[in-house]
């Protein structure tokens, strides 16, 4: 907890069994394959590429269509992938920053990154630049949220791991402006006297990164030949609104625990909402 009030992040080494990432890179296989199907039964895609490496099967099918990569959301709903969104070792962690109400916010993501994709390059931002809205004083409405990242595969400084900036989370939001037809990025006017303060975050399947939502950071271009595959989650203080149409799930609660997601089968049964 030093680590995180101090940096704005802190590594979490090897906290995922592998069996808990064998199963959610079994249910992301699921998700992909589902997805490649449908392009194929639209008339997107001739040829499902079955045969090639989940590593690299999406750059092939990219190379032969004109779809861009997908963000995946609605479709994790998949018993693979609850061990990881319901971890009780992140929640006892988690539930020390943000009290015993805990919901899993309604941006819960597997992203592949695919080589040389500006679609999946994501820009310096403050994740409370998208989260976070003005009341009708002008004062900033600061969610009570905290991030986390893990990877599916080796994340390195080639394949584009995240960068952060340590101690921004202290700066409170910044103004971001809308930088390209994807992404928000942070005024440069604020972000180039940090540019020699970014840390890699290399990270192995297993290890979390648990940072702040008002923390600098943005990922590298993956200049490899394959996919870097990756969660990313939230939780938020469920005391509070998702400031969006979907209230997502509540993971921990004392005050109801009848409301709390129960296990992977639970978590199968419900949908992004």
């Amino acid at each position: 907890m030093d680590e995180f009030n101090e940096n704005g992040y802190v590594i979490l080494r090897g906290l995922l069994e592998q069996q808990i990432i064998n199963q959610a890179i079994e249910a992301v296989e699921e998700v992909s394959d589902q997805y490649i199907n449908s392009l194929v039964e639209t008339g997107k895609l001739d040829d499902r590429f079955a045969s090639e490496p989940w590593e690299t099967r999406l750059v092939r099918v990219f190379e032969n269509c004109d779809e861009t990569a997908p963000l995946f959301r609605p479709e994790l709903h998949k018993k693979g992938l609850f061990a990881i969104f319901g971890h009780p070792g992140l929640l006892d962690i988690v539930e020390q920053i943000l009290g015993e109400e805990i919901r899993l916010y309604p941006n819960y993501s597997v992203r592949c990154k695919l080589p040389d994709d500006e679609a999946t390059l994501v820009l310096w931002h403050q994740d409370a630049g998208y989260t976070d809205e003005l009341n009708k004083t002008g004062k900033v409405i600061n969610s009570r949220m905290v991030n986390l990242w893990t990877p599916f595969v080796p994340a390195t400084i080639k394949n584009g791991c995240m960068q952060f900036v340590p101690k921004t989370h202290k700066m409170g939001l910044v103004k971001h402006v809308d930088k390209n037809n994807y992404y928000l990025e942070i005024d440069a006017q604020v972000l180039h006297p940090l540019y020699d303060q970014a840390v890699a975050i290399e990270l192995d399947p297993g290890d979390v990164v648990l940072f702040s939502n008002l923390l600098f950071h943005r990922g590298l271009p993956n200049m490899t030949e394959s996919i870097r595959w990756s969660s990313d989650w939230r939780y938020q203080d469920a005391t509070q609104s998702t400031l969006r149409k979907e209230s997502g799930h509540i993971v921990r609660s004392k005050e109801s625990p009848g409301v709390v997601v129960k296990d992977a089968d639970h978590w199968a049964e419900l949908s992004f909402v």
